[in-house]
């Protein structure tokens, strides 16, 4: 049997996608019963969380009615943080993004200063955006392992002063109201999922100054028993070259496919390359060595998912993060996926670059804080 709240925010998240405006829309797409969307239907009404508006077009029968999403007063603040910079926007209550900044930050520098600088961050955007709106609930998404939905932090490998810490607590003494946070990638996949018409089970890649993965399957995260699944940034790959990786192990993916990895390969070789945006930059002006060290990290990156498609068998796989801008890191990868991937598998694989592109995370967080917090 289905269950009742997993129903009540896919639902919703159809409905403010705009992928469904009906009942029979939703039955559709659900694959339940007519009398069980009447039911999550019914109750959405009586708690005033949409509104049916008008009729739509028949096709047959009796002509639907309109469903809508309420947007009460008040606003949702989320932000991603990443190793040098932070996403901060703000969504509306049925998970629209209503406006996005970004601002410079030092993941380095601790919990405390960062969340300092996210706070004015938020205040600045919601004085020029959503002047008189009330804050309702707050999302953050993280760099690093969230022990999710408590919102604590475990073995950051690249978030010195962050292992152990209870974001989620800190984040609702400062604001007072009640706050979601999640991991980065998960958070990019349930936006990505959202953007998307029936992607189907979906295994989502965060490709930036690190790397991380998630699996939605159902239309929900697979979060494993901790919550810590995803963490395909510490999986071993061949042609590794043993480097060292910040986990302390050697050999990994993000040793070899991530930004931190080209921008360092790049530095040995003389370029002058700080950030994986510079690394971009110089792909995008077609630096032959450039180009030739991100498409080798594409076909790494590459390998490493084969082993997950021929596993779990997903009806697609995106590729997002900062590094999804450039089609040759996504092609390479793709070609590799081709290349190591059973035929039957990659039959009807769908291999893509984000939709949702740089908000996936803001739009998952407003996804995310709306089911959690409601």
């Amino acid at each position: 049997m289905s269950d009742p709240a997993n129903l009540r925010e896919q639902a919703l998240s159809l409905l403010a996608s705009g992928k469904a405006t009906s009942r029979a829309d939703l039955v559709e797409i659900l694959q339940v019963a007519p009398s069980t969307v009447s039911t999550v239907v019914r109750r959405l009404l009586e708690d005033g969380a949409i509104l049916e508006e008008g009729v739509g077009q028949s096709t047959g029968g009796r002509r639907p009615k309109i469903l809508r999403l309420i947007d009460a007063g008040g606003v949702y603040a989320v932000a991603e943080l990443g190793a040098s910079h932070a996403r901060v926007g703000l969504c509306s209550p049925s998970g629209r993004l209503l406006a996005v900044e970004e601002t410079a930050i030092d993941i380095g520098a601790g919990p405390a200063k960062i969340f300092d600088e996210v706070s004015e961050a938020f205040d600045r955007i919601r004085t020029a955006k959503a002047p008189g709106q009330s804050l309702l609930a707050v999302g953050m998404a993280l760099p690093g392992p969230v022990d999710f939905p408590h919102g604590r932090l475990i073995g950051p490998a690249r978030m010195p002063g962050w292992s152990g810490y209870d974001a989620q607590t800190d984040l609702r003494d400062r604001f007072d109201v009640s706050v979601i946070v999640d991991n980065d990638a998960k958070a990019a996949a349930v936006g990505e999922y959202t953007v998307r018409r029936d992607p189907g089970d979906m295994v989502y890649v965060k490709a930036g100054t690190g790397i991380g993965g998630c699996l939605v399957s159902g239309g929900q995260v697979y979060r494993g028993g901790r919550g810590l699944s995803g963490d395909v940034t510490h999986v071993r790959v061949a042609d590794s070259g043993e480097r060292e990786c910040s986990c302390g192990s050697r050999g990994c993916l993000e040793t070899v496919a991530s930004g931190a990895a080209l921008v360092r390969q790049l530095a040995e070789r003389g370029l002058s390359v700080a950030s994986t945006r510079d690394v971009i930059a110089a792909t995008e002006n077609a630096d032959p060595a450039v180009v030739t060290l991100v498409r080798q990290a594409g076909r790494l990156l590459g390998v490493a998912l084969s082993g997950l498609v021929n596993f779990l068998n997903p009806d697609s796989v995106v590729i997002g993060g900062s590094l999804s801008s450039l089609d040759v890191y996504v092609a390479a990868a793709k070609g590799m996926l081709y290349e190591r991937c059973l035929p039957s598998l990659t039959q009807s694989l769908s291999i893509e670059a984000s939709l949702a592109g740089p908000d996936a995370a803001l739009i998952g967080l407003g996804h995310l804080v709306r089911a959690h917090t409601a």
